[in-house]
């Protein structure tokens, strides 16, 4: 079964429903996380963990280093430095010789900016600008790669409808668990096949947030 080497773990958003796939199915995972408290909880249920900053090189390669070459990368990271992290991640996983790699970005980055709304744009404009830039950067690499660009991002339990969409104008709300099955999926498949999808679960609105 492919090693798993997850970025944005640490917390309770898509990478910790992912986590929690890896170690439901046995799967060998390594993660980088930043904060020593959540180190030390993902150590106690078994997980390889490094402790560093996805935007220290030195704290990458130790991660890619642990997972091995044949490892999938998984990154859902955000922040003000979203895109010089994975640039790291990426730079760091040729050097490696990892060749996979998902990353989770949002709707109205890319292509899909002129979705957004002025209202949008206003808000979270700046987060979506840097991980438009992350996307082009792993576009331009050498890895096999897949882009998730979900919806409004809701807790909640699975429900698998989840949709994924590419090259039309979509809206809407998916919850976090979702996401991490359709990553899941993608990383079962043969290839990647450097693709971008955009991902809503048509039947959320705003109103069960």
């Amino acid at each position: 079964m492919k090693p798993w080497l997850i970025f944005g773990a640490g917390g309770s958003g898509v990478g910790a429903c992912l986590l929690e796939l890896a170690l439901a199915e046995g799967r060998s995972v390594v993660v980088l996380v930043r904060k020593p408290d959540a180190a030390q909880r993902l150590r106690d249920l078994g997980v390889t963990v490094i402790e560093g900053d996805a935007s220290d090189p030195h704290a990458v390669e130790q991660a890619c280093q642990a997972a091995g070459g044949s490892a999938a990368i998984i990154s859902t990271l955000g922040g003000t430095q979203d895109y010089l992290a994975h640039r790291i991640i990426v730079d760091t996983a040729e050097k490696c010789g990892l060749s996979q790699m998902v990353m989770v970005t949002s709707l109205g980055c890319g292509d899909s900016w002129p979705t957004l709304s002025l209202r949008a744009r206003v808000a979270f404009g700046q987060a979506v600008r840097e991980k438009s830039l992350a996307e082009i950067w792993l576009q331009t690499s050498t890895l096999d790669f897949a882009i998730v660009r979900p919806g409004g991002l809701l807790n909640g339990a699975a429900t698998g409808l989840a949709q994924r969409y590419q090259h039309q104008e979509v809206h809407g709300f998916v919850y976090r668990s979702d996401v991490a099955i359709v990553v899941q999926q993608l990383l079962a498949e043969v290839s990647l096949n450097n693709q971008t999808y955009s991902l809503v679960q048509p039947e959320l609105t705003p109103a069960t947030k």
